[in-house]
């Protein structure tokens, strides 16, 4: 049997692999015994090699041992084997200690198991840097093996993207996840043919002096749906780079804002968005243009408490959500209240949860006029919500 040089953690592999050696080792041990007498008992030895020779044969077909684990069915097998890929990565990295190229270097049943098993084969992390041919033939490989199932895939970008978009190509039916981070610019990475793509995650971890990130955003998949940016920082002039219909498509988004004029700016951009979650900077509205979307039902604000200390964001007094249902925020300062109760009169939305989570700062009051308002809302506020950093600052000088 060939083993990988990986430690097993496996109780179930360990045993297996401990019950196969142990006809092994009696052997051996036979041998030790009759080496003294080896000259006058050369049939036996020839007996014994004969039995050594037995269990090797036997140990490439593990169907032959008694064990129940190499008595599964084939079903149960992928099963485990589908339990054993990592819990928290949401793409596998190709690393021999872990699943699944693990188990394809147990026996030559695992192998066999492993490979036609598409379900182990649906994610992974490739590194697109000065090694990338040495590489694409292993990443296209593994992707083979997912036979046509939908995949998600992790892409860091740390030179020229034309090669490894020319392989990604390839099963651009197949991509239905993408995340690109991009650590060096060298040219956009564009996605528009990659029908399939339904989430697209954009990491930033260098400085985007060409513009490569917009480029790459400036056309989108006409079935992408979920666009996740949390450490992109857009202003309303960035915005303005991207055609109206640019992102048409999207129902969910995740964005990173300088300043609350970008924020009227996506709500045109995206006119199907039902989910948005909005980071940054809140900046109050410079310049007030009043917007109704009628089919945003959630917003996150996660914001800077110190940006705003006088709480007047501007933004509820320009937009209208008729349809909006979920509201959570953080961090935003001292609430907008007169504000916010006049967009919810205006909206006449069905609001069914507010949550004010860490430094939002409300007064008991305002909580029960929102409850009078609405009589059906469940309202949540966390414990340190209605702590005021500006008061305490003046406290302490």
């Amino acid at each position: 049997m060939q083993t990988s040089n990986s430690n097993i953690d496996s109780p179930p592999v360990s045993a297996a692999i401990g019950e196969m050696q142990k006809p092994l080792d009696a052997i051996m041990c036979k041998e030790s015994g009759q080496e003294t007498v080896r000259n006058g008992v050369s049939y036996r030895q020839r007996q014994l090699v004969e039995e050594k020779a037995n269990i090797i044969q036997s140990n490439t077909s593990p169907r032959q041992f008694s064990s129940s684990i190499w008595r599964l069915p084939t079903e149960i097998l992928s099963q485990i084997f589908l339990y054993c890929l990592p819990e928290d990565e949401e793409c596998l990295s190709p690393i021999r200690r872990q699943a699944p190229l693990l188990l394809t270097g147990i026996c030559r049943r695992w192998r066999e198991v492993a490979v036609d098993l598409p379900s182990l084969w649906c994610t992974l992390q490739l590194t697109a840097d000065n090694n990338w041919y040495r590489r694409a033939r292993f990443y296209d490989s593994w992707l083979k093996r997912s036979a046509g199932r939908p995949l998600s895939l992790t892409l860091e970008c740390l030179s020229d993207l034309s090669e490894p978009r020319s392989l990604l190509q390839e099963y651009s039916s197949q991509i239905s996840s993408l995340r690109l981070e991009f650590f060096d610019y060298l040219g956009p990475f564009m996605m528009e043919d990659f029908h399939a793509l339904k989430e697209l995650t954009i990491q930033n971890y260098g400085f985007d002096r060409k513009g490569d990130i917009n480029r790459s955003l400036s056309k989108l998949p006409v079935n992408l749906r979920r666009l996740n940016m949390p450490d992109q920082m857009f202003s309303r002039r960035r915005l303005n780079f991207f055609s109206d219909s640019a992102w048409a498509h999207l129902t969910h988004l995740e964005i990173n804002i300088q300043g609350l004029d970008a924020f009227p700016r996506i709500l045109h951009l995206c006119p199907k968005l039902s989910y948005v979650t909005v980071l940054g900077i809140f900046d109050p509205i410079q310049n007030p243009e009043p917007i109704t979307h009628t089919n945003l039902q959630t917003l996150r604000m996660y914001g800077d408490a110190l940006s705003h200390p006088d709480g007047d964001l501007g933004l509820f007094n320009v937009i209208t959500l008729p349809n909006l249902r979920v509201v959570e925020t953080r961090h935003i300062g001292k609430w907008p209240h007169e504000e916010f109760k006049e967009f919810l009169m205006r909206s006449k939305c069905p609001l069914e949860s507010l949550r004010f989570g860490s430094a939002v700062w409300t007064t008991d009051q305002q909580r029960e006029e929102y409850v009078t308002l609405l009589p059906s809302l469940e309202l949540t506020v966390d414990p340190d919500s209605s702590f005021d950093i500006s008061e305490f600052l003046e406290e302490l000088y």
